[in-house]
């Protein structure tokens, strides 16, 4: 298990998102050398967690939950299958492009060390938006991404550190619990009825996820409930 690339972006103007100037840092792209990572901050004050990476939304981007975003390659390839075209490491804007993970399985409190130093925990998917969708270029793909609900993994830092291309991914605690990361998307974007059971990644999860997981169970109680 490894991190194939790190990937950042440089702020670019576009016609496709509605960020403040029109100005997205979605095109990462691999970088030689050491990168330091840490927490960026909360939600609407932090962007990213990688030092040199551009988030020009942070709106909806970055801040501690979401301070470094990985994609499996092997993710990565099935979509170059489908679509047709090569798909580079950073593609999706992710900043950790990994080999031998599985992200969509991967488990809410889910803690990594990277390297020798960084230590991430996972937070969240990634959920689609019209950026996401224009810089793809692919018509409907809001939706095909969010069926296909393989969506990559958003981690917070835990520890501090420095990390570069090639550094050994180490999985050192999974949680007892059965929240995965795809259950949690499916929870939070088109199977409502599941929020409840994403209670049980308690603190780990994104702290927007948890909140609409505790209105939802006061609203309707833990029962499945047909809307």
């Amino acid at each position: 298990m490894r991190v194939l690339t790190v990937n950042v972006g440089r702020p670019k103007v576009v016609a496709y998102t509605d960020a403040a100037g029109g100005v997205t840092g979605i095109d990462k792209r691999p970088v030689d050398g050491p990168v330091r990572v840490c927490d960026p901050g909360p939600k609407g004050e932090g962007g990213s967690g990688l030092g040199g990476d551009a988030v020009c939304d942070t709106r909806h981007h970055g801040g501690s939950d979401q301070a470094v975003y990985a994609y499996a390659r092997e993710d990565l390839d099935q979509w170059e299958a489908e679509i047709g075209r090569p798909l580079h490491n950073g593609a999706f804007g992710e900043n950790l492009t990994t080999y031998g993970l599985d992200l969509t399985h991967a488990k809410i409190g889910e803690r990594w060390r990277v390297g020798d130093e960084l230590v991430l925990e996972i937070s969240s998917g990634r959920i689609p938006c019209r950026t996401f969708q224009g810089w793809v270029e692919e018509k409907g793909w809001v939706k095909r991404f969010t069926q296909r609900a393989a969506t990559g993994a958003y981690l917070r830092v835990i520890e501090p550190g420095e990390i570069r291309s090639g550094d050994r991914v180490e999985v050192i605690h999974r949680p007892a619990h059965e929240v995965t990361v795809q259950l949690a998307f499916r929870a939070i974007t088109q199977e409502r009825h599941l929020l409840p059971q994403v209670l049980a990644a308690a603190e780990a999860l994104h702290r927007e996820e948890l909140r609409e997981a505790r209105a939802y169970v006061e609203k309707y109680g833990t029962a499945p409930v047909t809307l």
